[in-house]
């Protein structure tokens, strides 16, 4: 039985297959093939930025289940293996439901406003304007050792990190900012989420989910930045609230002991393409001998101790 099964099995595949070759059609099939081909290495790309990975392995393991079922004719195992795999595509979409939404978001992103430069004039001075105030803001809580996480949004959108917050429609200024992480105000805690030079949103809660991985000296503060820098292409700022130095995430590195001048240099060459006031294609080294504090720590790597 099983092996009669596994032969008419065998004859259909070939029977299709010759169906493919007879009915090939150069220019529609050839494109089909290649947009399908782009399209699967876009969502394997995107899966292996993720844990996502992981569920799909299990569904391979489900469908191989699956297949020896069926090759066993086992009607019981069979029949509840198919009901799960007739809504295949609702199960896919549930679960791959914020991965879905990312690429979405990233298809609708059009790079169309920012080569003209009539429309990105106001956007560019609001985000220098921006920048200033976030480096003055930044030296201050930094002398007087308040704790601030400060978000850049750049092409991902963070509206996930604003469900809990505190929506605001105001512009950048150091006034602004240093009465939001004023210790006693009760906006003090969480982020603080910049979009296009204006303040969007305070008290922002960044989810740990990697919080294992960035080690055990980090504060709480700078796992948020790491994280968030991890999930997006956001540039975080973080001012100690133990030590007063002041940090930048960006893709899951964090660099301590950055300077005032040193951030306005980060924050133009990240958010303005380095077309602030000091243009660099990479941050400058303080020459010499470098402080303890001054480093660059990969999420993941051993470090001393940050707060």
């Amino acid at each position: 039985m099983v092996l009669t099964a596994l032969q008419d099995s065998i004859q259909t595949f070939f029977l299709r297959l010759k169906d493919v070759f007879l009915n090939f059609k150069p220019f529609p099939d050839i494109l089909d093939i290649l947009l399908v081909t782009l399209i699967i290495y876009a969502v394997i790309v995107q899966l292996r930025k993720t844990q996502s990975i992981q569920i799909i392995k299990g569904i391979i393991f489900v469908a191989i289940v699956y297949g020896v079922v069926s090759l066993l004719n086992m009607p019981a195992s069979s029949y509840l293996f198919s009901r799960l795999f007739n809504d295949i595509i609702l199960i896919f979409v549930i679960l791959f439901s914020g991965e879905i939404r990312q690429a979405l978001e990233r298809m609708g992103r059009s790079k169309l406003k920012k080569n003209l430069p009539f429309f990105n004039r106001n956007q560019e001075e609001a985000s220098v304007d921006a920048i200033n105030s976030v480096c003055r803001a930044c030296g201050a809580m930094s002398r007087s050792k308040v704790g601030s996480l400060i978000l850049f949004q750049r092409n991902t959108l963070l509206g996930d990190l604003t469900k809990q917050a505190v929506m605001i429609d105001s512009e950048t200024t150091f006034e602004m900012l240093c009465s939001i992480f004023y210790p006693k105000a009760p906006l003090h805690d969480g982020a603080v989420i910049i979009k296009d030079g204006r303040i969007v949103a305070a008290r922002c809660v960044v989810p740990m989910k990697n919080d294992r991985a960035a080690g055990e000296g980090f504060g709480t503060r700078h796992r948020a930045a790491l994280e968030a820098s991890l999930n997006s292409d956001c540039v975080a700022v973080v001012t100690s609230e133990e030590t007063g130095i002041i940090s930048v995430a960006v893709e899951g590195t964090l660099r301590r002991g950055v300077s005032d001048s040193e951030l306005r240099e980060i924050l133009s060459q990240y958010l303005l393409g380095g077309s602030g006031s000091k243009k660099s294609k990479e941050p400058k080294e303080k020459t010499g001998r470098r402080k303890n504090t001054d480093e660059t720590v990969r999420e993941g790597e051993e470090s001393d101790h940050v707060q």
